[in-house]
């Protein structure tokens, strides 16, 4: 089936076959018809299927006739992330080239007053995230009575992102006679339970079970132990992987995105990040200076993770095994987009195991180990383990055969500088070290602290024969407890 065969008007179909498109997807085959004919849509699909078209170009043809009013849009696209809402933008201005449309952006981030300027004049497609959404309605700015088409794109990632009760408000305020295109990747209880309350006899269409990979990605796992040999295990893989383009680098954390981003750039590798806690032009630098090649990689969180088109990705690695399976779906989504093939590589230690069981159950199919399991590999080195945030490092005992203090030969660190009035003697095997110089003290603390050191030279370790352990303080009292304690006189009257 072409393009030509849904019923879509010329103009979209200029537009379409100007962008070098000819065969719809299957979402798109299924979802064009009935969205054309004013149905409500179901549609399920596992990312990079094309779902962004699917509810774009029937838009399109049916704002072809009416007119947009200030403050008044007409159609109203919901996005879970600011960089989902500025694709969606792309997309209307690649297929609504030959449609004049004004199209207006409501995403954080941006001044209030250049948005506000766009709604005065008249919207015909008014694309947001939920929360700037509700800041202009509560301020007055915006009126949502004129809704005709209602778009909730990445349904399971509002859910994620705790936008559901702004979803229901929002909902709620849109006129009952609108019609409602309602996309996801995955279904879970919750968006069920949305759809039979907002959706009006919908067309279901599921074009691939929900939570599914896709067949053209290869997925492997490599197992790694933590900390700095992860990442070590990362700039291995990367150096050596074949058809190697560009890669997209998961991490769960976003203080992890900025520690891998820095180690990446210092081992000289071309890389970009993108987080949450980042301001929205440097987020959008940073992906455009991927999508351009620029950088080769990009380190960033699941704020990447939904929906983003960036159609030529040959890897996703996802250096920190997601905690829920469903972002594993989203992640990998990444790669093999429009029928090209792509790779998937997750880094896992001991402690991912039982994420990785979740995810095998979810996608309903084994991921293989490229290489030995994490009980199969050897123990990592005592000298390259970095101690995690908040753990003490060890402090073991001194190997038996490094050389005692006091037999090590003097080198020039020991010697006193040229001038001095004294040169100091090169030490005798055995002979007890001088004792540091001490300033102010009295002479029982300086006797007593020049005994503790004599004693710790010729008994450095405890051993057996010693007897047992001195109770209290010991060989070595405190300098504060043998200062004289002087009373002061008590006053006349005073007890």
């Amino acid at each position: 089936m072409n393009f030509n065969e849904l019923g879509l008007s010329q103009k979209v179909l200029a537009a379409v076959e100007a962008s070098g498109y000819t065969q719809p997807t299957p979402i798109q085959e299924q979802a064009i018809p009935p969205a054309l004919q004013g149905r409500d849509i179901l549609g399920i699909a596992q990312t990079g299927t094309g779902k962004t078209a699917a509810f774009t170009l029937p838009m399109l043809t049916r704002l072809e006739q009416g007119r947009a009013r200030a403050r008044m849009p007409r159609t109203l696209i919901l996005e879970p992330t600011r960089e989902l809402a500025a694709q969606v933008e792309e997309a209307f201005a690649r297929y609504g080239v030959n449609h004049k449309l004004n199209v207006a952006l409501l995403i954080g981030g941006v001044a209030f007053g250049d948005q506000e300027a766009k709604i005065m004049r008249g919207v015909d497609v008014l694309i947001v995230t939920p929360g700037r959404l509700l800041d202009f309605f509560d301020r007055g700015k915006l009126l949502l009575t004129g809704i005709e088409i209602l778009v909730i794109d990445e349904a399971d990632r509002m859910l994620d992102m705790g936008f559901i009760p702004d979803i229901e408000r929002i909902c709620k305020l849109v006129p009952f006679t609108r019609q409602t295109l309602f996309f996801s990747a995955t279904m879970p209880p919750e968006i069920t339970r949305l759809t039979e309350a907002f959706l009006h006899n919908p067309v279901r269409v599921e074009v691939a079970p929900a939570a599914t990979t896709a067949s053209n990605i290869r997925q492997v796992l490599v197992a790694s132990h933590g900390h700095a040999e992860k990442r070590e295990t990362l700039r291995r893989r990367l150096r050596s992987e074949d058809n190697f383009k560009n890669a997209i680098i998961f991490c769960n954390r976003k203080r992890d995105v900025a520690i891998l981003h820095r180690s990446l750039e210092k081992h000289g590798f071309s890389a970009g990040a993108l987080h949450g806690d980042m301001d929205q032009m440097a987020r959008m630098a940073s992906l455009d200076a991927f999508r351009n090649g620029d950088v080769a990689l990009i380190v960033c969180s699941d704020v990447a993770a939904r929906g983003l088109d960036i159609p030529d990705v040959s890897h996703v690695f996802n250096f920190d095994v997601p905690t829920h399976s469903e972002d594993y779906v989203h992640r990998i989504g990444r790669t093999g987009r429009a029928g090209r093939s792509g790779t998937a590589i997750s880094l896992v230690t001991g402690e991912d195991r039982k994420y990785i069981a979740q995810i095998e159950n979810l996608i309903g199919n084994k991921i293989d180990w490229d290489g030995p399991s994490p009980d199969e590999l050897p123990p990592p080195l005592e000298a390259s383990r970095h101690p995690r945030r908040g753990e003490r490092p060890s402090r073991g005992r001194r190997p038996a055969d490094r050389e005692r203090a006091s037999d090590r030969q003097p080198v020039a660190s020991d010697r006193e500088p040229s001038g001095s009035r004294s040169v100091r003697r090169p030490s005798q095997p055995g002979a007890a070290r001088p004792a540091p110089p001490t300033y102010g003290e009295p002479d029982a603390a300086r006797s007593a602290r020049r005994v503790y050191s004599e004693r710790r030279e010729r008994r450095p370790r405890l051993r057996e024969d010693d007897g047992p352990p001195v109770v209290g303080l010991g060989d070595h009292v405190p300098s504060f407890l043998l200062r004289p304690v002087v009373l002061k006189p008590a006053k006349v009257g005073e007890e």
